[in-house]
């Protein structure tokens, strides 16, 4: 074994034999320190709490120092807690907020079929006509023509030529009968015309629709009295429609033009009732069409 070795062995040991030295007595120390301090704070208590306060004092600022990083990782600690809480806490309202929304529109549809069939409640038929509830399910309105398209045909009862109503009035009459569905051709249509009278002055004329929201009031008698809120009613001429169904109101009467302001929302029909009013004239009703051909067999 070479000198060198001898000396890194020998200093190796040096250290180990030393360590265990300082390891004993160190503990000595310490027991002798703390048995010392207990029979000073024993015998002397004003001297042990005096050597307290002084040792609390210059230890407090090293103890808040080590505080602070604790208090902060505490603090983010937290945060990042609050944050994955509310984070949860985001997404399950945002969940609930879905599903209100569902039911809101669920609700809303509702209401305004509640709000539709009440409307027709306000229509009241006589016993001996047949009449059929339908609910719209389009409206084919645009540049050209005005009309809805309902949920009720053939098969239910529904024919050419019935009157198409609402709880406020007369809205149009049924033009095409599918086996399951019909179309409404609107007062407001180019294609209208409807015999009508001004309930306050008597005079009769023709309401013609324009594809506008305020059909015109044709033919009135040069000498009419006829004057904005005046109530405009079927007149029976032509046999299509009864006398006296409310079909809306005169709005402006000035130079000649005469408008009127149907009785009706036209653009927020939900729901309508067909009357068959059972009459003899109109080039729709069936029962005309019955009574001609029975005629021609005679």
């Amino acid at each position: 074994m070479s000198v060198r070795s001898r000396h890194h062995g020998w200093v190796s040991a040096t250290a180990v034999s030393w360590r265990l030295l300082i390891h004993r007595f160190s503990f000595v120390f310490f027991l002798s320190l703390s048995l010392g301090l207990l029979v000073v704070g024993h015998g002397q208590p004003k001297m042990a709490e005096g050597v307290r306060t002084h040792v609390m004092d210059s230890l407090a600022p090293i103890l808040d120092a080590l505080s602070r990083p604790m208090a902060v990782a505490t603090n983010v600690m937290q945060h990042v807690k609050d944050y994955v809480n509310l984070q949860r806490e985001n997404e399950r309202l945002r969940a609930e907020n879905a599903q209100l929304l569902q039911w809101q529109n669920v609700a809303v549809a509702l209401e305004n079929e509640n709000k539709g069939l009440r409307a027709l409640l306000n229509y009241k038929t006589e016993s001996n006509l047949a009449y059929i509830s339908a609910r719209v399910i389009a409206d084919t309105g645009g540049p050209f023509v005005r009309s809805l398209v309902v949920t009720a045909g053939k098969v239910d009862g529904v024919r050419e030529g019935m009157a198409a109503m609402t709880g406020e009035g007369l809205i149009g009459r049924v033009t095409e009968a599918g086996n399951w569905s019909s179309r409404i051709l609107l007062m407001t249509d180019m294609n209208s015309r409807i015999p009508v009278t001004v309930a306050e002055s008597g005079d009769h004329a023709i309401l013609a629709g324009d594809n506008e929201s305020t059909p015109k009031l044709l033919y009135l008698p040069q000498d009419t009295n006829v004057k904005s809120g005046d109530r405009v009613l079927t007149s029976g001429h032509g046999g299509i429609f009864p006398p006296n169904l409310p079909v809306g109101v005169v709005s402006r009467a000035s130079s000649g033009a005469y408008e009127m302001t149907p009785a009706a929302d036209l653009g927020r029909i939900n729901q309508v009732r067909l009357v068959d009013f059972n009459l003899v004239g109109g080039a729709f009703n069936p029962i005309a069409s019955k009574i001609e051909t029975d005629t021609k067999k005679n």
